[in-house]
């Protein structure tokens, strides 16, 4: 049995998701090139093609971290722009129709985990990802609704962004600026090193806007949908999640972990075609 799965899984591995590859590397490349041009620009030479916008201005969580100021006084947090809220605007509306996308497809951060976790699967092979025992990981996994709370109350009260110290994306691409804080890089260095052993640390324990973006689960348009007539339940879909969600086990994927990054498709991992799909309709 094991052996059959493994072969799948070198079969049918290579056929992942490859244009959701490239949106990752375009995003990447795309912040990377932002950050380091916004340093320049400091310093005045700044290369003119490139926006010399700083982190916060491309950032949709600004969005959410400056709402209630905006709705109260009609403000911003200091540091936030109003293209945050733009973004945080499309971000959700993107997210309503087709779920956490920006998670499992643009955020840098996240990508940046993914990268790791390669290193951790070929280290621990099918033991990767699944070392946090399950009661525990059910449990944790809330905690990153309690970081958003905590993350909207600081900052509407104190009027900044108080989060910057600990945001391991800011650090990520400020690592060489003086105004990283020394906790941010901290909780970055934590993240890479628990990549190692569990995949996408940060998305699935403490990510305030993964919070934000994994409600639209409940009622999203498009959503992962598993044809129990045609599966042959090898949990291939399952094992290959990066969120750990039993795709297996349901019929309709709306676990508010889900980041929409479709490796568990027929079109990716699932040996059988029309099986496992992102359809906003019912499969049969």
């Amino acid at each position: 049995m094991v052996t059959v799965f493994s072969r799948r899984m070198r079969l049918f591995r290579p056929h992942s998701i490859w244009i959701r590859r490239l949106v990752q590397w375009f995003f990447f490349l795309l912040i990377a090139l932002i950050a380091i041009n916004h340093t320049l620009a400091e310093s005045g030479t700044a290369i003119p093609i490139l926006s010399s916008a700083s982190l916060h201005a491309v950032c949709p969580f600004g969005g959410v971290e400056t709402l209630y100021t905006f709705a109260a006084s009609g403000l911003f947090v200091k540091k936030i722009h109003d293209s945050s809220l733009v973004l945080a605007g499309i971000v959700l509306l993107l997210a309503m129709l087709f779920g956490p996308v920006f998670c499992g497809w643009v955020c840098p951060l996240g990508t940046v985990q993914e990268w790791v976790g390669k290193l951790g699967r070929k280290l621990f092979k099918r033991r990767y990802n699944h070392f946090v025992p399950v009661k525990l990981d059910k449990v944790l996994r809330y905690a990153r609704y309690g970081i958003l709370v905590w993350v909207i109350y600081v900052t509407a009260n104190s009027g900044q962004l108080l989060f910057e110290a600990y945001d391991p994306y800011f650090a990520l691409f400020n690592f060489w600026s003086t105004e990283v804080a020394p906790t941010a890089l901290l909780v970055l260095g934590a993240t890479l090193v628990l990549s190692v052993f569990v995949e996408r640390p940060w998305c699935k324990y403490a990510c305030p806007y993964g919070a934000v973006l994994g409600v639209t689960n409940l009622f999203r348009v498009f959503s992962i949908k598993r044809a129990e007539s045609t599966c042959k339940a090898d949990g291939a879909c399952s094992i290959m999640c990066p969120m750990n969600i039993e795709v297996d086990s349901v019929k309709n994927v709306r676990d508010h972990q889900c980041i929409s990054c479709l490796e568990c498709t027929s079109e990716a991992i699932c040996p059988v075609a029309r099986t496992v799909v992102f359809s906003a309709g019912g499969v049969k």
